[in-house]
């Protein structure tokens, strides 16, 4: 079993990732966009944040930085869809791997960057770094009761209708990108200022973490207010680091540190085939 700290460890961890998760979630849940950009905008905005940091700029400024990359990302993937008529699959995927490119000349063509020396949101105290979180959360929450969250989610249900309706679904479309990626940033910027550095391979697989802890949340809580459910995503991303955690830490399993990609995969295959699963509204 795991001992405090790494429960601790847990719940820290899932907290930051939940700010990924509720990007994820406005992209494949509201804006029924399946948008792959994910990957590549985590690490943009922990690089963005750690070049920044290094440089004496504020960990707070560093975070919103990191958040604006982000929503350019977004845009991104959203002019290939829309103007370049690329599918939303492949919009998403072609970003995230021209992204690669840009986060390591961002990095000086280094791998890795470390700032561990260097003022962070966790320096002082971690009630600030919570306080970032909820900040976040509170705003998304915010964005999805406005009347922006209502064409946000009628693009998402039905875009015909929307359009009928007056709504510019092609701007819709891609201020949900902008919002769901500069959250994302905003997840990896986070990342590396509780790790103290960035890497360029760090954001592998927080797609597939991300879609599980919607799952564990949307089906743990049961919300059915689509605002209520970005809360329901934080919750199941502390949830899915523990249950990740307790299967590392489980003598009886006998697994090791390096089949951390293989459990991940697991839970998430597990969690992704209950009734419902993750998928876009189409």
């Amino acid at each position: 079993m795991i001992g405090l700290q790494e429960l601790l460890t847990s719940i820290e961890i899932g907290l930051i990732l939940g700010v990924v998760a509720i990007g994820i979630f406005v992209t494949f849940k509201t804006i029924n966009f399946a948008d792959m950009t994910c990957d590549g905008s985590f690490v943009l905005g922990a690089v963005v944040t750690a070049v920044t940091i290094k440089n004496g700029v504020n960990p707070y400024i560093a975070i919103l930085t990191s958040m604006v990359a982000g929503g350019v990302a977004g845009c991104v993937t959203g002019i290939l869809n829309i103007k370049c008529k690329i599918t939303d699959l492949l919009s998403g995927i072609i970003v995230a791997y021209m992204l690669y490119s840009v986060n390591l000349m961002i990095m000086g063509n280094s791998p890795n960057l470390t700032f561990l020396d260097n003022q962070t949101v966790f320096s002082d105290s971690r009630i600030y770094a919570a306080i970032v979180v909820v900040f976040l959360v509170a705003a998304v929450t915010w964005v999805m009761f406005s009347n922006t969250g209502l064409k946000l989610r009628a693009v998402g249900y039905n875009k015909q209708f929307a359009t009928t309706s007056g709504i510019n679904v092609n701007v819709i479309t891609t201020l949900g990108l902008a919002i769901s990626n500069a959250m994302i940033a905003a997840g990896g910027s986070l990342f590396s200022q509780y790790q103290g550095f960035c890497d360029i391979s760090e954001g592998f697989g927080m797609l597939v973490t991300g879609l599980a802890s919607i799952v564990i949340g949307t089906k743990t809580l049961a919300f059915r207010s689509e605002p209520l459910l970005i809360a329901s995503c934080v919750v199941g991303s502390v949830l899915y680091r523990i249950f990740v955690n307790i299967a590392l830490h489980s003598d009886a399993l006998g697994i090791k540190t390096q089949n951390l990609n293989l459990i991940t995969g697991l839970i998430a295959i597990a969690v992704m085939t209950m009734k419902g699963g993750v998928k876009t509204k189409c």
